[in-house]
This record gives structure tokens, sequence and C-alpha cells, in this order.
């Protein structure tokens, strides 16, 4: 059997992919180093939101973290559905603002939460009143404090909250052509399941990104290490002293069953990492958050 293939003049297949215009004025990908280094950051992000949005809304919640990529403020915008909630920020010395972007029924739920509401709601799109804004405010301010932390020194100065926009078209948060550091992100917040997404102006984080990939360090290997491990996130918790038990007490716990734990109430609790305890705190506040205050350390011998 003989197989044709049809071919143009100059010997190119005509079935092939047309070649598209590449703008050399913008990157359309993100250097993998860059991009692991805000693929961290984002994470680091998620988890803060999920655990703020629990407290806030009281209602467990998850925020996972699902892609980083760039894109054209227009690319991102076309992405999003025409009518959305749309919560815009100012970057200081960048003319395009700082987008996180939600379904305005996913917001409506939360604010319903937070007003004593149960279960999921049947909400439409439409527009925040002046309480339920006031209300949504309070998440936005944890979710700004929460990325201000996670991206640390990538954005050298803080954003401020600018206004609230609807419709994706018209929010006008950047120039067509500007590059964005978009963010996707999935919500799960009781049983209601919603997409989110944060953009960030490009001209913010790049600079900021560079030194990330140079090379000719001249360095110890050892001191380049521990200098990278320092800022590497990791989960610290605050716990009471474990106790053991037996597997037929697991199986026959009940509603009103009593565990005793082996902690004294006048012991601090300890603070651990990756299961190691590291120093002992005593429950105190910051602010409207609860907080540990150490009153101990311990030297870790692994």
């Amino acid at each position: 059997m003989t197989v044709h293939h049809e071919t143009t003049a100059l010997g190119v297949p005509a079935n092939a992919a047309s070649p598209e215009a590449y703008d050399f004025r913008r990157p359309t990908t993100l250097a993998r180093e860059h991009a692991r280094v805000l693929e961290m950051a984002f994470d680091t992000f998620a988890r803060q939101w999920g655990t703020q949005l629990t407290a806030k809304v009281r209602v467990l919640s998850q925020v996972t973290s699902e892609r980083v990529e760039i894109l054209s403020y227009d690319e991102y915008a076309a992405g999003l559905p025409a009518v959305t909630g749309m919560v815009l920020f100012n970057v200081p010395n960048i003319g395009a603002k700082a987008v996180i972007q939600f379904p305005t029924p996913a917001a409506l739920s939360w604010v319903g939460h937070m007003l004593g509401a149960t279960g999921a709601m049947a909400t439409p799109e439409r527009k925040f009143t002046q309480i339920e804004q006031a209300l949504l405010g309070r998440i936005m301010d944890d979710a700004l404090d929460g990325l201000h932390y996670s991206l640390g020194t990538l954005l050298r100065s803080p954003m401020t909250p600018a206004s609230i926009q609807y419709n994706s078209q018209f929010a006008q948060a950047a120039a067509s052509a500007d590059p964005m550091i978009v963010a996707t992100f999935e919500m799960v917040v009781g049983d209601n399941v919603a997409p989110a997404t944060v953009a960030i102006p490009a001209g913010a984080l790049l600079p900021q990104l560079d030194p990330v990939g140079s090379a000719g360090s001249s360095a110890p290997p050892a001191a380049l290490i521990r200098g990278q491990l320092a800022h590497v996130p990791v989960e610290v918790l605050l716990q009471l002293d474990s106790i053991p038990v037996k597997p037929a007490m697991v199986l026959n716990l009940a509603v009103g069953d009593v565990l005793n734990l082996g902690h004294p109430r006048h012991r601090p609790l300890n603070v651990t990492v990756g299961g190691h305890r590291l120093a002992q705190a005593a429950a105190g506040s910051s602010g409207s958050r609860l907080a540990g205050v150490i009153v101990s350390t311990e030297e870790s011998k692994k």
C-alpha cells in the first residue's frame, strides 16, 4: 500500500499547524527555576488561605494550588467568566493592579456561613451589598496577609486594596499586553467547590526572580545549601504529648467518650517540626489570632 502525503510548494505538509508569531518583548513561559519558586510560594499561600477561611467562616475549608503560568492580561481576562468577583489591589510603582478572583456565589456562601447559615447555598450572580463587602473585606485582608507572607522577598512593597469589580471584560486591571503571573486554585469550603485565581503583574515579581537562575557563585556548596534551606517553608505544630491507645478503644469510640491525656495542665505545649520537638510554648494570642509564646527551646541531636 502506498501512502501519499500532500505537501505545499515548500515541501511542508499541508496539514501542519500554522506557525504563530513570537513576541520577543514578552516571554510566554516561565523559566523552570522561576516556576518552581513561584509554585512553592503559591502552595504556601493556598495552605494559609484554607486555614484562614476555616477560621473566618467556621466551616472546614481547603485551598489547593493547581498551576502557575505567565499570561498577558488580555489572555487572563478572556479565560474568566463574564460575571465574577474580582478584588483589585494597588501594587506600588506598578501601573497594573493585582487581582484575586472568585465566583460571586462562592463568596456569598462564605458570607452566609459567617452570618450563621449552614449547608450549601444556591446564590445567584449579583453584586455584593455593603454588609457583604465589609465581611468579604475581612477575608481579603487575611488573604492579602497570607500572600505577602508567602511571596516574601519576591514582593518588595505591600499591596493595598483598590476596588471590587464584577465584569472581567471591563475591570481593566492592566493593559491588554501587560504580562501577569497567574496562579489557579481550587477552593473547597464545606460542600462548595469553586475555582479561584490570583494574578500579579509580572513586573512586581520577575525582577526578584532573576538571581534565582544565576550561576557562577563562589560560595562553598555547603553554604549555598544552608542558605537555600533557610528559606524553605516547613510545617510547625503546636501540640500536646501523644498517648498510646489500643485498637479496641479506637474501634469503640463514641460521642461523649473521654480520653485521658498525659499532658499536665500547667505544662506548655510542644512545638514540633517533622515529628521532632524543638521548643515549648504557652498558648497566647497575636491580635485576633491564636499564637504560641515560646518559653523554652531544646537542642535537637538529629
